[in-house]
């Protein structure tokens, strides 16, 4: 039952584009050994350094100077335990709770039993809500599997987590590869494969305007933002799968050459279905067809069905459930990871310490600690210990806090509304990141959210030239940087 440490459980980092062990200390600073360290003498010698730096809120931002092994063995050894009739549990109540929900309403949502067509299509209706709910408990369930915290047996973990994903139509394996490359780059702006927020230059092209003219646009339509959310919350997990959309675009320096050529988008070769994909390895290759053996298998069960008992109640039964569950997994992930408290650091001042560190956990009460397994609530601690299951993970994200100190952020006001809510203040306060106007030395390398909208921070007012100049040294950062994620 103790834990023990795999090569895939193991984080790995780079920290100014060279290898380092998440247990080593940022050298950013010569007394990063504890949270001792922050005092008034070290703290004025960070801001010389580093100059003010300061989020979209505008608060003051210090960056973290603890490190990964004083996290660890702040967290009690229990904690690190893992059971794999504990993860049994949770899976067969999952599957129990999807089973039980479709044979009520398949049995007496009847036109005999109920004839008004618009309340049996409003009790459908609670149906795939119910069942977005439910699936995205056995999406989170395969998740712990992904990171072999479900149990000691990497074969139960992979065989578990390889059902459960290929039955809510995901390719486990290749999921799982490519999500762990994320935790082991998370807030890197060249290396994380999923959340990379558009720079100031990035978002400007996107609107045609230099970088030094977006100060010059209108505030954006709360209409526009409620469509591109839609977008978001109907397509992003399928952009994610298909396009590798918000992934680094650094695919020709990944081994073997595999990403020469490729790109983001859609033809690009850069998806979680094709071996040859710069995602992964050679050696990964077997076990991508493996993941898309097991969506071709789910893909005929949908067909036999729809034959049998005709695609309108695959629709009902099986899609709108489906896109309920992603709709659920973008909204969490997004936030996750997006917040205007939250930093992203370049690679000159990116550790693993710093990355773990720019996530937030939110509350999403009944729903997100039941339900959901706790994923919303338990966040920052995953990135630290992707080991520790969900069951273990309230009692060791209080053990963190301890270290963390000031650097562990959550937000939790307003409990499951105000996770929802959070949604549209995250859509409107960032829109893309830049360092703060104070930085200086390293602190030019740590960026935060900014926006148009005039919601919290002003953006830097630069010139043309210095606009010009900025695009620049960004397109060498680019070319020049490798990029990876989980």
């Amino acid at each position: 039952m103790l834990r023990r440490v795999t090569a895939e459980s193991t984080p790995s980092s780079l920290a100014n584009s060279a290898t380092v062990s998440p247990t080593d200390s940022p050298t950013q600073s010569a007394s990063s050994t504890s949270l001792s360290s922050l005092g008034s003498v070290d703290e004025a010698d960070g801001k010389n350094v580093r100059g003010t730096l300061r989020d979209t809120y505008g608060n003051e931002f210090e960056i973290p100077d603890y490190t990964i092994k004083q996290i660890r063995d702040a967290i009690p050894a229990h904690c690190f335990e893992r059971s794999a009739l504990h993860g049994l549990y949770y899976v067969a109540r999952d599957i129990a709770s999807l089973a039980a929900t479709f044979y009520v309403c398949h049995k007496y949502v009847t036109p005999e039993n109920i004839p008004s067509t618009a309340v049996r299509a409003g009790l459908w209706a609670v149906y795939t809500i119910l069942q977005g709910f439910f699936g995205t408990g056995l999406w989170v369930m395969a998740h712990e599997c992904g990171h072999q915290s479900f149990s000691d047996s990497k074969v139960l973990n992979d065989t578990v987590g390889w059902v459960c994903h290929s039955a809510l139509l995901v390719p486990y394996f290749s999921w799982k590869i490519s999500h762990g490359k994320h935790h082991k780059a998370t807030g890197h702006m060249d290396r994380d494969m999923v959340f990379i927020p558009k720079t100031k230059e990035t978002y400007a092209t996107r609107v045609g305007k230099m970088a030094h003219q977006l100060s010059e646009l209108a505030e954006e339509t709360p209409i526009a933002t409620v469509i591109h959310m839609l977008g978001q919350q109907l397509g992003g997990w399928q952009m994610y799968l298909f396009c590798n959309v918000t992934g680094h675009t650094h695919h020709d320096k990944q081994p073997e050459g595999k990403g020469v050529g490729k790109f983001n988008g859609f033809f690009g070769g850069v998806n979680h279905f094709n071996p040859a994909s710069p995602l992964y390895e050679k050696k990964d290759e077997h076990l991508i067809l493996l993941s898309d053996l097991g969506l071709a298998i789910t893909l005929g069960a949908l067909y036999f069905v729809g034959k049998n008992f005709g695609f309108n109640s695959v629709l009902v039964w099986y899609i709108i459930p489906y896109f309920w569950v992603h709709h659920w997994l973008i909204a969490i992930t997004f936030l996750q990871h997006t917040d205007p408290s939250l930093p992203h650091y370049d690679a000159t001042a990116w550790t693993y310490t710093r990355g773990a560190a720019a996530t937030i956990d939110r509350e999403f009460g009944f729903i997100g600690r039941t339900l959901l397994h706790g994923i919303i609530e338990t966040h920052v601690l995953h990135h630290y210990v992707s080991t520790i299951p969900f069951y273990r993970a309230d009692e060791a994200s209080e053990a963190i806090k301890k270290v963390m100190g000031k650097h562990y952020r959550s937000d939790t006001e307003g409990g499951s509304l105000g996770f929802l809510r959070a949604i549209w203040k995250s859509a409107r306060m960032c829109q893309w990141v830049e360092p703060s106007e104070g930085a200086k030395g390293e602190g030019e390398g740590v960026y935060f959210f900014r926006n148009h909208n005039g919601l919290g921070m002003p953006a830097q007012k630069l010139s043309a030239s210095a606009a010009k100049s900025t695009a620049g040294k960004g397109a060498k950062m680019e070319i020049g940087t490798a990029s990876d994620t989980e």
